[in-house]
């Protein structure tokens, strides 16, 4: 199978609370956000949809030292967001505020792949996200470290 263009991204539960957005002032982080989707041409990084944006991190992890490094952000439309964090999505399509078949149709139709592929890739990234949870994990905000005062 081809690589995938959109993934299923978990960070470890240890560090659910830990990123940027919660670290600095909404000023800085209304800023910073505004600033990345200018440079997406406020479309979807992904898939290049228009309309709202959401500005997400990403993470590179260490495994052996358990480093969980941000590395930069993307702009992301809803249901690519949505898939990122399917785990919150299948909170939310549980309590009726999101519709789940919408979120896999979006990743299907972008990966060019069928229901198995999806099942396949989610199934791994919830090993993954398991493995990861066990562990504490040093986050380092790399570059972005100085924007917190």
């Amino acid at each position: 199978m081809k690589p995938l263009k959109l993934t299923i991204d978990l960070v470890p539960s240890t560090t659910w609370k830990d990123n940027l957005r919660k670290a600095i002032p909404k000023s800085a982080w209304d800023k910073l956000r505004k600033s990345v989707y200018a440079k997406f041409n406020f479309k979807c990084g992904i898939c290049d949809a228009n309309g709202r944006l959401s500005c997400h991190e990403i993470w590179d992890f260490d495994d052996e030292q358990h480093i969980q490094k941000l590395n930069g952000f993307i702009a992301l439309c809803d249901l690519c967001h949505h898939v990122k964090h399917i785990g919150m999505a299948g909170i939310l399509a549980s309590q009726g505020k999101l519709d789940m078949e919408k979120v896999i149709n979006h990743f299907l139709m972008v990966n060019c792949c069928d229901l198995a592929s999806f099942e396949k890739h989610k199934a791994e990234a919830f090993n993954l996200w398991h493995e990861r949870s066990k562990y504490s994990w040093q986050v380092d905000l790399g570059e972005y470290e100085n924007l917190i005062n």
